[in-house]
């Protein structure tokens, strides 16, 4: 049998973190003293308190059986009694949140969703790799927002060609950012609302690190007048509650729109866990207990000792307001690939070319802040060895 994989995989890059893991690993293999300041996988442990509701959850053999593919009532109720107190707004928690499997899993569902093939669908560059693929899956076009530095790592909206307006019928943004850690203003997301109302767009907003913010706490696009016409807003349990391996998230906005994605994710998975989701009740029910309050406090330690350690050696950081993400322009004549490559292969350090996240994130390069302030330090060492 002469195997071909399908078109649609076809075209798309090799998964960027996939391919990083892979080198790290043979580093590791090695015997080389890697220091992971590649993906955002945080290095501390889930919160106790979480992981005792889980054990609580399945002992209890109700939770073993099928997962109701809207979620958990409790769930629900939780996540919209936790956004009202968090942003101030009341959710319907039967038609406007709906649990997921990650807010990667969200992202990549959505398109299917809400898009037809050849419609065009709005995506942020640099960016989560995750727009992009999923729109392909979906046969519709990716039209790319350069995010640059000159304009904040915000997308010109007045800047997208009037054809491109009337054929969209998705635009994904994500504030906090990830790679840059740009923060939107509430001007940017009045905006992005009135053109996606101007336009007839689905708005997807990008949510995940909303909670890891170091001054001001970055507000939700559902704030704005007029956006649960035309909003979603996708969250994750993942970064604020150190729970990357749990996979659970949530969508919550526009009834229609989230009642789409429940129809198509009723015919493709049987939900989450129903134990999962019952650790996830117990994380937003201790949203303010010390170990998770206290997160934000060890981040913003290590963003400090990391910008001026970067600074010291002559590199130009971006200093994040929020996400643990630093994002580091090359020094002048390097390419992204060739300063994660030199980084990997004379400091045995793993970090994130930018152009894995699009040809606009070139020329930087992202450092997460996964290490403990002691590894970051050394970190800055090894790379000040380089004599940049």
């Amino acid at each position: 049998m002469a195997f071909e994989r399908a078109q649609r995989l076809q075209v798309l890059p090799p998964y960027l973190f996939a391919e990083i893991d892979r080198k790290k690993k043979a580093a590791l293999a090695a015997g080389r003293p890697i220091l992971n300041l590649g993906i955002g996988d945080p290095d501390q442990p889930t919160p106790q308190f979480i992981i005792d509701a889980l054990n609580e959850a399945v002992r209890d053999p109700a939770t073993h059986q099928y997962a109701l593919d809207e979620g958990d009532p409790t769930l629900r109720q939780t996540i919209a009694d936790w956004f009202k107190g968090r942003f101030g707004m009341s959710l319907n928690p039967k038609t406007e949140v709906l649990p997921t499997i990650g807010s990667k899993e969200a992202i990549a569902h959505l398109p299917l969703a809400v898009v037809n093939p050849g419609d065009v669908v709005l995506v942020p560059d640099p960016g989560y790799p995750v727009y992009r693929a999923s729109t392909i899956f979906a046969g519709a076009e990716p039209y790319i927002m350069p995010l640059t530095a000159a304009n904040g790592f915000l997308p010109d909206l007045e800047a997208i060609p009037a054809e491109i307006r009337r054929r969209a019928r998705l635009m994904f943004i994500n504030y906090p950012n990830n790679p840059t850690s740009a923060c939107a203003t509430r001007e940017f997301f009045v905006r992005a609302v009135e053109f996606a109302r101007r336009h007839d767009v689905v708005l997807a907003q990008d949510a995940a690190y909303t909670e890891l913010y170091f001054e001001e706490a970055p507000m939700s696009i559902l704030e704005v007048p007029g956006a649960s016409d035309v909003a979603i807003e996708l969250h994750s349990f993942s970064k604020t509650f150190n729970m990357t391996g749990w996979r659970l998230g949530w969508a919550c906005g526009n009834a229609e729109i989230v009642g789409s994605l429940q129809k198509l994710k009723s015919n493709l998975d049987s939900g989450i866990f129903t134990a999962v989701q019952k650790a996830g009740v117990a994380a937003l029910k201790g949203y303010q207990r010390p170990e998770v309050a206290g997160l934000r406090e060890m981040y913003r330690q290590r963003r400090d000792a990391l910008v001026s350690g970067l600074r010291s050696v002559g590199l130009e950081p971006n200093v994040p307001n929020a996400t643990f993400y630093v994002w580091v322009k090359c020094p002048e004549g390097k390419s992204s690939l060739e300063m994660a490559g030199l980084l990997l292969e004379k400091c045995d350090i793993v970090a994130t070319p930018g152009v894995g996240f699009g040809q606009c994130g070139d020329g930087y390069f992202r450092f997460a802040l996964t290490q403990t302030t002691d590894r970051i330090a050394e970190a800055v060492e090894r790379i000040r060895k380089l004599g940049l």
